[in-house]
């Protein structure tokens, strides 16, 4: 188990650094990242120097294409949300921009939770279903809560690897049960299956105690693409189809 893990580790830095480009503008370089948003385009990050250091961000790219896709992000609630998820990445809004600043020595962290905020927000505030004005994280949330489930949410941890990763609900420990990590995706591809799988693997690797791990996936839009479940699994990831999600709760409030 251990060599698969590493060897998955091995190959995902490898893809991330065979696919990762740089293109130099007036006064920034443009990376283009392997992660894509819920178009299928490639998540851009803008750096400039500043303050002798680094200034990264997304130019404002995720917060206005949600906008611009009738994703309201003006109520409380919502709001909310957004400076809980960025916070716990360590990443400010400016603005409709997502954005760090990074020095030499911390510019790989501070790269990787930018693109994480940005995957995230792009994936909570993905709507649940087109016609329902709902967000899936909500609709999860309303779920744990419905049935008691006690969580804490969008906890940070560091994994093997260095980086810090977002959780989004943590269930602790109890006499029956191990602590259960658990992760919804509202749009569950390739991508985002195979970023989840990495961090929850890189926590895992680099905690002694023992926790169980689970992703949410949104299937109201229709069978999920092939391989997704073997993926998760494979990897001890439970995979809790939103379709049959009543089937699962009493795992997770033990």
């Amino acid at each position: 188990m251990m060599g698969d893990i590493q060897r998955m580790l091995d190959e995902y830095r490898a893809w991330l650094r065979d696919k990762t480009t740089l293109r130099e503008l007036q006064d920034s370089v443009e990376i283009t990242t392997p992660y894509t948003d819920r178009h299928n385009d490639m998540l851009q990050l803008y750096v400039r120097k500043l303050n002798g250091g680094f200034e990264l961000s997304d130019d404002g790219y995720i917060i206005e294409d949600l906008q611009m896709q009738g994703c309201s992000l003006d109520t409380r609630k919502r709001q909310d949300i957004l400076r809980m998820t960025l916070n716990g990445l360590g990443v400010s809004q400016e603005g409709n921009r997502l954005v760090v600043h990074a020095s030499t020595e911390n510019f790989a962290s501070k790269k990787h939770s930018l693109i994480q905020a940005m995957l995230a927000v792009n994936d909570l505030f993905y709507l649940a279903t087109p016609s329902v004005a709902s967000l899936f994280y909500e609709d999860v949330v309303g779920w744990l809560d419905l049935h008691d489930v006690r969580y804490t949410p969008n906890v940070q941890f560091v994994g093997k690897s260095g980086f810090s990763h977002s959780v989004h609900f943590v269930i602790p420990r109890s006499k029956v049960a191990p602590e259960r990590l658990v992760e919804p995706i509202s749009r569950p591809n390739k991508d985002s299956v195979q970023s989840l799988v990495f961090k929850l693997s890189d926590i895992r690797e680099n905690r002694e105690m023992e926790s169980k791990s689970y992703a949410v996936l949104n299937d109201f839009e229709g069978r999920l693409a092939p391989g997704i479940l073997d993926a998760l699994q494979n990897y001890d990831v439970t995979p809790i189809l939103w379709s049959q999600r009543e089937s699962k709760f009493e795992e997770l409030s033990k």
